[in-house]
């Protein structure tokens, strides 16, 4: 029996409808990912079911890690094989955990294998059958967005980036997606490790060919760094937060701290937090200048297994959720902006759904009267990007926000596998507005119910953020 099928997730026939008339063929924005440029501009082909399905999948390996499987075949010296082998050993093991609903999606597509569930015993069927696919044109790192209709990816780019691999694809005119950088200068708040803050400087220097001296020369010369990524495509940047920052920072406090860091002396807790309640509020300036969006990304706690940091690095499926943040540091950050009337269009992601309610109410606390969605709460993220994540942030943006004005989904991934995910928030949207039609909460107009969903899986998206493809297209 398949179980991926074409109606998956559809519980009525009112949601079938919407889904398979107004979603299943929309474009895919994925204006947040994890992505690498040099793998487009190269057009990476993969080798096996494990290079393009387990490596940098820190979901999987958390799975994996669960059910005691040794990390040689996880992010070690195992073959590609045995790794494969240990993932699909793992995945009955994960029922009811939302890597089920994703491996079957993307067994199904792309690799067209349906009615098998991967386990021990269809191990060697997939992987044969799996590679072999992968020698086609559409499993490129080209050929995969193309496959999935995707329209404008947006990868996760340091200001010291060289950017040339953006320029490269952009200028080939045969590769229809948009592939723009996104600026995400986490480096410069890191003045509390002394040594690798030094080191990112130096680097910036060299991007920007320009001296940095005072922290009033950091801004100028990532203000010029900003620049060249919009010339590039950027329209986006991107903040991974441990909390809020929104205290009340003189220039003068700023050079100080900038100047004890610089020096290779460890600020206090309290100058860390200061100099980054600083910073946010410069870049926001900058951005503003840009007209670009912010991405707030707040609350995770990263590394907390200090020994297998060490082991095998950042990002491989260590972190945690962090408590909900301060809705007041929340409401002071985007306070300081408002003030200085350099509010960027700003979306706001939560780790931790108890603050749900408190991301959305503080985003509809600064809209501006102009731009809709102006400040919006976005999707749900990371350890929440799963139906019943889905669904509360969906219930909560429709409780006190508005639905309607939402900019989407996100992969937010490494993996050129990842856009099923697109495909799982549009079902989980479409079940659930078709539930409201059933019970008569909304109207059962499914012209009205489908631009809302056009709007929310598509057109807000690329109404928001004004890329470069549609100012193109407009101008064609």
């Amino acid at each position: 029996m398949t179980f991926i099928t074409e109606d998956f997730l559809l519980q009525s026939s009112e949601a079938r409808d919407l889904y398979h008339g107004h979603a299943a063929a929309l474009p895919i924005i994925d204006f947040h990912s994890h992505l690498e440029a040099r793998d487009i501009a190269g057009n990476r082909r993969f080798k096996t079911m494990t290079d393009i399905w387990l490596a940098g999948d820190h979901y999987k390996w958390r799975a994996m890690r669960a059910c005691g499987v040794s990390e040689e075949f996880i992010t070690g010296s195992a073959s590609a094989r045995e790794k494969f082998d240990a993932w699909a050993a793992t995945v009955p093991k994960t029922l009811r955990n939302p890597l089920y609903h994703w491996t079957h999606m993307e067994l199904a597509n792309p690799f067209d294998i349906h009615g098998i569930l991967l386990g021990p015993e269809t191990a060697e069927q997939i992987w044969e059958a799996g590679n072999a696919s992968l020698c086609q044109e559409r499993f490129s790192a080209r050929g995969l967005p193309m496959h999935f209709n995707v329209e404008v990816v947006c990868t996760t780019d340091d200001p010291t980036d060289s950017l040339e691999h953006h320029q490269a694809i952009a200028k080939e005119d045969s590769f229809p997606v948009g592939v723009y950088p996104t600026f995400r200068p986490d480096r410069a708040l890191g003045v509390q490790d002394t040594s690798s803050f030094r080191n990112w400087i130096l680097r910036l220097r060299e991007a920007a060919d320009s001296d940095i001296g005072t922290a009033r020369d950091l801004i100028s010369s990532l203000r010029k760094r900003a620049g060249e990524f919009h010339e590039a495509g950027c329209r986006l940047s991107d903040h991974g937060l441990d909390e809020p920052y929104g205290e009340e920072v003189s220039t003068d406090n700023a050079e100080r701290i900038f100047a004890k860091a610089a020096a290779g002396v460890a600020p206090t807790a309290t100058e860390v937090s200061l100099w980054r309640s600083w910073m946010v509020r410069q870049l926001a300036s900058i951005y503003h200048e840009l007209g670009w969006t912010q991405q707030y990304h707040i609350g995770p706690i990263r590394n907390p297994n200090s020994a297998m940091l060490e082991r095998t690095g950042p990002d491989t499926g260590f972190d945690t959720m962090g408590d909900p943040p301060s809705a007041g540091s929340l409401c002071r950050m985007l306070d300081l902006q408002a003030r200085d009337a350099c509010l960027p269009r700003t979306i706001l992601y939560t780790i931790n759904p108890a603050a749900n309610d408190a991301f959305a109410t503080a985003a509809g606390s600064f809209s501006n009267g102009g731009t809709p969605g102006h400040v919006q709460f976005g999707t749900a993220w990371w350890f929440n990007d799963q139906k019943t994540g889905m669904e509360q942030q969906l219930e909560c943006l429709s409780r006190v926000g508005l639905l309607s004005l939402f900019a989407g989904m996100v992969t937010d991934s490494r993996s050129f596998l990842s856009y099923s995910r697109h495909d799982y928030f549009r079902r989980i949207l479409c079940n659930m507005l078709g539930d409201d039609m059933r019970q008569g909460l909304i109207p059962r107009n499914t012209d009205l119910v489908g631009e809302l969903i056009r709007d929310v899986c598509y057109g807000n998206a690329r109404r928001f953020f004004g890329f470069l493809q549609y100012q193109r297209k407009a101008f064609s």
